[in-house]
């Protein structure tokens, strides 16, 4: 496509026309190929922004990217592919436990998963604090760890949607990444890419997700939910609150210390919420009937366990290694008694990002040890003075700034509450 090409489309989506599906398909062809310069897709990603993509422009630059790329066929593994993607959050380490469990069930699962930015952790950082843990994997790398451990959890490889990679660090420094159109493709393109046969979606919803609000949270899973059906995978989505961390860990190293206690049976009561919900809808779409209450009984045997350590060892860790710790801890503590009303998610996120977990670039290292315990969390009874929080950090002068964050973070009051569920509710086709 010539850049007068472009323009043109430029115009007609600036004006609240509709593009057609040949128009996407070649404009997205043409800038994986570099015919189309940066500044002629940052300004159609900006009028993306303000007039929208419909259902079917949705669809078309879905494929697009999708095609723009090799898809993966994992047809030959003789068990059913899922896979389960998170809209990120504080404390969300489902996967690390979720992909073993789902093994240790009859499934494979190909995770293809991603790195923190700001508040939010991810998943490739908390496996890295895994001493020789690799993520970046080939292909036939990838289809040797799902061979030998029933799930892999890497990175996206170059050959996978790769126009989805360069719009997306243009979208990154263009302001346009909130746009349900441009995550929903985004995200979807590279789930279909990997050739995974089902997927469940978790959409985060609250003040450390992504989506505040249950109203656009919900039309981004319906968006997400439709992409995939329509291009042959069997895709629903649950809606999981996002106000307060999940589990009690929030960084990389103390998260994965979080995920072998409940891989051994003994995690906190949300995280093991969300995980089993996620897991008994996988294996529905699997099409895996398991007798009632295998689920958990998988998290309490050991099954989930012996394939995490499988997936580690198959992927160059050493599953019994120490994890890193820091060396510089500090606590917050209640300012008076009575019971946790509130523990907000965004402010625990920032905190544990200042103090090293997490990156304000692609481009920046992260601290395996830094992080956050919640020691108390919502509807639990705690006397003035008693820690709330502790800190963790390998460099002291990030206290600060930590704490700066968490200033009016905990609300205390003289009477509980009890924790809600958190999950909202599913999203199917």
């Amino acid at each position: 496509m010539a850049p007068l090409e472009a323009v043109d489309l430029i115009r007609r989506k600036r004006d609240g026309g509709k593009l057609d599906a040949a128009a996407i398909e070649a404009l997205v062809g043409a800038y994986a190929r570099d015919e189309v310069p940066d500044y002629q897709m940052s300004a159609l990603l900006m009028a993306v922004f303000f007039r929208g993509l419909d259902a079917e422009e949705t669809r078309a630059l879905t494929k697009a990217m999708v095609d723009s790329g090799e898809r993966l066929d994992l047809g030959d593994l003789g068990r059913p592919t899922v896979d389960k993607h998170s809209t990120g959050g504080v404390g969300d380490k489902v996967s690390l436990v979720l992909a073993p469990l789902l093994a240790s069930l009859g499934a494979a699962v190909p995770q293809l998963s991603g790195r923190g930015l700001g508040h939010t952790g991810g998943t490739l950082d908390k496996l890295e604090a895994i001493k020789g843990f690799r993520s970046d994997l080939s292909a036939e790398e990838m289809r040797r760890v799902l061979r030998e451990a029933g799930c892999v959890i890497c990175a996206a490889g170059p050959s996978l949607a790769p126009a989805d990679r360069r719009l997306y660090r243009l979208r990154d420094v263009t302001a346009t990444v909130d746009c349900i159109p441009l995550i929903a493709s985004s995200i979807m393109s590279k789930k279909i890419a990997e050739g995974t046969s089902c997927l469940v979606l978790d959409v985060k919803v609250g003040r450390g997700a992504f989506m505040a609000g249950e109203e656009d949270a919900r039309r981004l899973a319906e968006t997400m939910v439709a992409l995939g059906t329509e291009h042959g995978v069997k895709t629903s989505a649950l809606l999981t609150r996002m106000d307060e961390p999940l589990g009690r860990a929030v960084g990389n190293a103390v998260e994965v210390a979080e995920s072998l206690e409940t891989l051994a049976g003994k995690g906190p009561a949300d995280l093991v919420e969300v995980t089993r919900a996620l897991a008994e809808e996988m294996l529905r779409l699997a099409g895996l009937d398991l007798p009632r209450g295998e689920v958990a009984a998988a998290l309490e045997d050991g099954r989930a366990l012996e394939r995490f350590s499988a997936m580690v060892r198959a992927q160059g860790g050493d599953p019994g290694a120490d994890l890193p710790e820091a060396p510089f801890r500090r606590e917050l503590a209640a300012g008076s008694s009575g019971y946790v009303a509130r523990l907000d998610a965004l402010a625990v996120g920032t905190a544990a990002w200042r103090l090293g977990a997490g990156r304000a670039k692609k481009e920046d290292d992260v601290s395996a040890a830094a992080g956050v315990l919640c020691l108390r969390k919502r509807g639990e009874k705690v006397e003035k003075g008693e820690p709330v929080l502790e800190l963790r950090t390998e460099d002291e002068a990030r206290f600060e700034g930590a704490l700066g964050a968490l200033a009016g973070a905990v609300d205390i009051r003289p009477d509980g509450e009890p924790a809600r569920s958190r999950v909202i509710g599913v999203i199917r086709p």
